[in-house]
């Protein structure tokens, strides 16, 4: 049963109230980019109020934990508040492709993917449109909706913004990009991240815990840490496993990821503008068995 069920709604919606407030003089992320999107002003996730999606569907690429057998009912966000050079979904994250929908079909698109027999709902890249989504979410609450809600984002999160979720969200999905600053900088424009999401991680850990699933085998509650490796070590996975393993839990399920391609700007930095090597994945496994993490990869 989603946990936002059992959240009283005079709560929710204060929580509702609260995240939309933040958007006045935008919060929201760690960009912290203080312009008005309640009255149509963009920042650098370059969204405005109403929420845009590119698509939505049941996916059968995620963990097989979200997968299971009907698929992760998967709602794509149009914009992101980091901009990867090497984004594989440029075209929806930096482009800006989407339509853009009010709540109340926000809503409807959680109830249909709920109909197709989806385990989950899905928000991808839901950082920047929080607010919008947990409107969406206590409307589809009063028709029904009852599958664990997913927040799958860059880990590139405020805290603030985190506390206002704690109760609502049942399964966080973050990324852990990079443990080097200058990388962060240089691939992301985010030179904070690795202490950012190092904190957002903790937080989202201490909210919903280790991932538990159910007799099939599905997903229910707690997180999942996706780390992308990237060519010549750019990932940092040594110091982001040693972090997961020491400060969050030796539990943590962690996807270490092999599918980077060099996608979208990346052509204009050479160090990796190539696909990993084999040697490359494997080198990251054996950091993650050496640090004592053993759920995942």
């Amino acid at each position: 049963m989603v946990i936002v069920q059992d959240l009283a709604e005079k709560e929710l919606n204060k929580r509702i109230e609260a995240l939309y407030s933040l958007l006045e003089e935008c919060t929201l992320c760690p960009r912290k980019c203080r312009v008005n999107r309640l009255k149509g002003k963009k920042g650098f996730c370059g969204m405005a109020r109403k929420p845009m999606i590119s698509s939505y569907s049941p996916h059968f690429g995620e963990e097989a934990e979200l997968v299971g057998l009907c698929g992760s009912g998967t709602i794509f966000l149009t914009g992101c508040n980091l901009h990867c050079v090497y984004c594989q979904n440029y075209d929806i994250s930096n482009l800006g492709v989407g339509d853009e929908i009010g709540v109340e079909r926000f809503s409807d698109i959680m109830m249909e993917l709920q109909n197709m027999g989806c385990h989950n709902i899905n928000f991808v890249t839901p950082t920047h449109f929080t607010p919008q989504i947990i409107e969406a979410v206590a409307l589809a609450k009063e028709k029904g909706l009852s599958r664990p809600l997913v927040y799958n984002c860059g880990g590139y999160e405020e805290l603030d913004t985190l506390k206002l979720l704690s109760g609502i969200i049942d399964i966080y999905m973050p990324d852990a990009k990079y443990s080097s600053g200058a990388m962060a900088k240089r691939y992301s424009n985010a030179p904070d991240y690795p202490e950012v999401a190092r904190k957002a991680l903790k937080e989202m850990h201490a909210q919903v815990g280790d991932l538990v699933v159910n007799e099939h085998g599905v997903a229910v509650k707690g997180l999942l840490v996706r780390h992308l490796v990237l060519p010549n070590e750019m990932a940092g996975t040594k110091e982001w496993m040693h972090f997961i393993s020491t400060e969050i839990s030796k539990d943590t399920y962690v996807n270490i990821m092999d599918q980077y391609r060099p996608c979208f700007d990346a052509v204009n930095f050479p160090e990796i503008d190539r696909e990993i090597t084999r040697d490359e994945y494997f080198d990251a496994i054996k950091i993650a068995r050496s640090e004592g993490l053993r759920r995942g990869f």
